[in-house]
């Protein structure tokens, strides 16, 4: 069974984020990245299931050359090799720019199943991997906690809102968008670092953005702090009902 799983970086959790000059992005010139983190369960998806059915697990990453990092990382987790495909530009890309990008390199896999994270620590946007799927013409699901294959074909479960959970089959090919949390991550030991070293990854240059992105990234600011004082008038039931009603639809805590 091939496995081809979608991994982006992303800048650390930790990192003291600072926005540019531009006013369009944040300063990574001195950031540290990791993978993103449901980018990292997708993977941890991935490693799991060609264990049970054997087979091999493919990491394609669209990013600057500084994200052979996060790839290195990817291989010493276990996967078996990866496609590193350079772009400076993803700024100026938006998700559908991203998935063809990744479609075309897909294509040539021919892999049974995608997996990616559900969204991006940094965009978060949860896009890439459902418009990913239309690109390639595969069925999909989302927000998925639990995978199993049955032969051809496979069994997930989503999680859905208020502690509800949807179980689906669907054919093979197909697309998952993983959840956070549905497994244990683990740690890259010392013998897949090394054994990361001399695995395969194939580096790649995107083909130039042709077309203008349907959406764009104007402007990223810090939240705004305000301070509004309100009087509130009448007889004492009154004030205690517009008070009900403020603190219910606008501050919305009760």
């Amino acid at each position: 069974m091939k496995i081809v799983v979608a991994i982006k970086q992303v800048p650390s959790r930790d990192s003291q984020l600072k926005i540019n000059s531009s006013g369009k992005w944040i300063e990574d010139t001195d950031l540290s990245w990791e993978v993103n983190e449901p980018d990292a369960y997708a993977l941890e998806s991935g490693l799991q299931l060609r264990e049970k059915s054997s087979g091999e697990v493919v990491v394609i990453c669209v990013g600057p050359s500084g994200a052979s990092q996060t790839i290195r990382e990817a291989l010493a987790k276990g996967a078996d090799r990866a496609i590193h495909i350079e772009a400076d530009d993803l700024g100026d890309r938006d998700t559908l720019g991203v998935a063809r990008i990744l479609a075309d390199a897909a294509k040539t896999e021919s892999p049974d199943l995608i997996l990616t994270g559900l969204q991006s620590d940094d965009l978060g946007l949860g896009q890439t991997g459902v418009v990913l799927a239309e690109l390639l013409g595969v069925p999909h699901a989302t927000i998925i906690m639990q995978v199993e294959v049955t032969g051809s074909a496979l069994k997930v479960k989503r999680e859905l809102e208020d502690g509800w959970f949807q179980h689906v089959e669907m054919p093979l090919p197909a697309l998952l968008t993983i959840q956070s949390g549905g497994n244990k991550l683990r740690y890259a030991t010392l013998m897949g670092i090394k054994k990361a070293k001399t695995k395969e990854t194939k580096t790649l240059q995107a083909a130039a953005n042709s077309t203008a992105p349907a959406i764009a990234l104007e402007r990223v600011y810090l939240p705004q702090k305000q301070k509004k004082t309100e009087m509130l008038t009448g007889t004492p039931a009154e004030v205690a009902a517009k008070l009900v009603e403020k603190l219910k639809f606008e501050v919305r805590v009760i």
